[in-house]
Order: structure tokens, then C-alpha cells, then sequence
């Protein structure tokens, strides 16, 4: 049998959320690839699109969207990525219903994993790091970021939060980090000893990332949190900055006033990993890939696990995932 965790409404995940028992996949149809589960990841986007999912569904809905596992078999005329073979290692993303024992996946989100890297990296192999790129982009693109321009992000302490610092370190990106409170800032220092990291927890915290910054233009911000915080962001940028919102943490609107995008000339831009697939080429989709996959082995240190769950414990699995103060993803391992 297969064990699938899925929910048939929105709601709390920890209520909506079930084990079901199917069963196993038999023949592949074409360009299928059958994969055995080893580890998926709890990211809290996907409860978050689990909470809000709308109505009653007829029939049970599949959750997750990545995990890692073993190639167990190849369907006919699958067209796979270079590595991926019966036997090996491999990650998908994204694959509705990844949270299950067995998975039986398009070849085109199938991506063989490194040899180098553990299940517990390669579980979060690609929805970060790709999102980590996709960000990367967002603020490269921009001229208001410009040669001695400085990036600021706000959740730096979060998993896509600690990439993000280790790429712009990397690239010689100037940056500043902004955190919640004081301890994740002395948290993050050690981390990142070399990237100022204010708390917004302090009052004047905006005028510590001015002081950080000091006669460097701010151009671009990254912002998975929304309401007041990404308003005092704008407040942040240089005129022709860019903020970028890829989250929505915070329950109450971005409230701004018009006069504040047409005197300095900003631009608002939402960017959702969730449409990457749908929004980029193929080729753009192999790059971003490789680039993720260069992520997972420079920056293995940053992939923290906050904990690891069996499929039985997964009301505590989900309950651990959106936990304050947490520090890495929380892992399922479903066998």
C-alpha cells in the first residue's frame, strides 16, 4: 500500500490534514518516472495553501510539492535529466501529492541529486535555493541595484533568508539583513559575521539599516512578510528602487499612498515560486536548476533541519513547522 497524506477542505493543516492508504502505482503511463519517497520537506507555504484552500473537494486532495527519494522504475518515451536512472537519487519540484511514500512524477520536474549531498539537503534541494535564484535575479535585473547599490532583506533569518546571504556573499552583493528580534540578529551575526543584521524589535530600526548602509543607494528589497514592515521598506529605498514581495506572513495590507511610488518612482514587483515551471523556459528552468543544485553544495552548512518526524507523528511534524524561533525546515521521512 501507499500512504498519502491529503485533505479534502481548508482549514488548519493540523485538523484538515490525513494519512490515506492506496494503492501502489502499477504500470507508468509515458514520461512517468516512479519514485520511493525518502524525506519531504514541510515548507510553510504549503500550509499556508492548505489553510486557504476554498470549499469542499469532491475527492481527496494530494499534499506537498517536493521531497527526495529512489528511482525505482521509468515509464516509456521519459524524457529524463542527465543522472537520473533507476536506482538513483533523486529530487522532484514541483509534484503535487510529493507528501506520500511513493510518487509517481513527470519526468520534466525529476532532477537527479548530487552523490555529495545528504537526503536531509537534497529533500530541500530546489523549492529554496530556486526561489534563492529567482530572488537573485529580481535584484540583479533591476538598475536601481547598480554596481555599489545595497540589498536589503527582511526574514534573514529563514531558510531562503540565510541562502540568499551566502549568494550575495558569494557574488560580492552589498547587503543588509533585517530580523524580528535580537537574539535571531546575534544568531544570524554568527553565522554572517561580515552582513550588518538589525532587529526590527528595536524602535529606530529603520534608521540602523540607514546607518548600514551609509552613502550606498538601497535598490532593491526583499520582503516575505507584507503589511507595515515592506511599507517602511519603501520607506527604505532610493528613488527607482524596487521592493519584492514573495510572501505574505503578515495578515494586514501593504498600505501606501500614491505620492509615495510616483516622487520616488518605485516599483512594486510579487514574484511566487509556485509559478516558476509555468514562467520560465526550458533552458531558463535547466539554469536555474544547475544553479540551484551549486547552492545545495556550497551552502550545505545552511540547509538547518529544525527536526525530523515519521509519517504517524505529522500532526507534530506540522505544528513544529510554523513554530516561532524555529531554525531550518522540518523533515517527514515516510517510511
Amino acid at each position: 500500500m501507499n500512504r498519502r497524506v491529503v485533505h479534502t477542505r481548508g482549514g488548519p493543516p493540523a485538523d484538515v490534514l490525513t494519512v490515506i492508504e492506496e494503492p501502489e502505482p502499477e504500470a507508468l503511463e509515458r514520461g512517468q518516472v516512479l519514485i520511493r519517497t525518502t524525506a519531504f520537506p514541510v515548507h510553510p507555504g504549503d500550509l499556508q495553501a492548505i489553510e486557504a484552500y476554498p470549499g469542499k473537494a469532491a475527492k481527496p486532495v494530494p499534499a506537498g510539492v517536493e521531497a527526495t527519494g529512489v528511482v525505482e522504475a521509468i515509464g516509456p518515451g521519459a524524457r529524463v535529466a542527465p543522472g537520473v536512472e533507476v536506482g538513483g537519487r533523486v529530487a522532484v519540484f514541483p509534484q503535487p501529492g510529493a507528501w506520500a511514500q511513493w510518487i509517481v512524477a513527470d519526468a520534466e520536474v525529476v532532477v537527479a541529486v548530487p552523490d555529495e549531498l545528504s537526503d536531509e539537503v537534497a529533500a530541500q534541494m530546489l523549492v529554496n535555493p530556486l526561489t534563492t535564484v529567482m530572488l537573485r535575479r529580481e535584484a540583479q535585473e533591476h538598475l536601481a541595484f547598480g554596481y555599489d547599490g545595497v540589498l536589503v532583506q527582511t526574514a534573514a533569518g529563514s531558510s531562503v533568508g540565510r541562502l540568499v546571504t551566502g549568494v550575495c556573499q558569494f557574488h560580492n552583493m552589498g547587503l543588509v539583513n533585517v530580523v524580528r528580534r535580537e537574539r535571531g540578529a546575534v544568531e544570524l551575526g554568527k553565522r554572517f559575521p561580515d552582513v550588518p543584521v538589525v532587529a526590527t524589535e528595536h524602535d529606530g530600526w529603520a534608521d540602523e539599516v540607514r546607518k548600514a548602509v551609509g552613502v550606498r543607494p538601497v535598490g532593491v528589497a526583499l520582503d516575505p512578510i507584507g503589511g507595515k514592515l515592506a511599507e517602511s521598506l519603501l520607506d527604505l529605498l532610493t528613488p527607482g528602487g524596487k521592493l519584492v514581495s514573495y510572501g505574505q506572513i503578515a495578515e494586514e495590507p501593504i498600505s501606501l499612498h500614491a505620492s509615495t511610488l510616483l516622487h520616488k518612482s518605485l516599483t512594486l514587483r510579487g514574484k511566487n515560486i509556485g509559478r516558476w515551471l509555468s514562467e520560465t523556459s526550458a533552458e531558463r528552468r535547466a539554469s536555474d536548476v544547475a544553479a540551484a543544485k551549486l547552492i545545495a553544495l556550497t551552502l550545505e552548512d545552511q540547509f538547518d533541519v529544525a527536526a525530523t518526524y515519521g509519517l504517524g507523528e505529522l500532526g507534530n511534524a506540522v505544528e513544529h513547522a510554523v513554530r516561532p524561533g524555529k531554525v531550518g525546515l522540518v523533515l517527514v521521512r515516510p517510511w
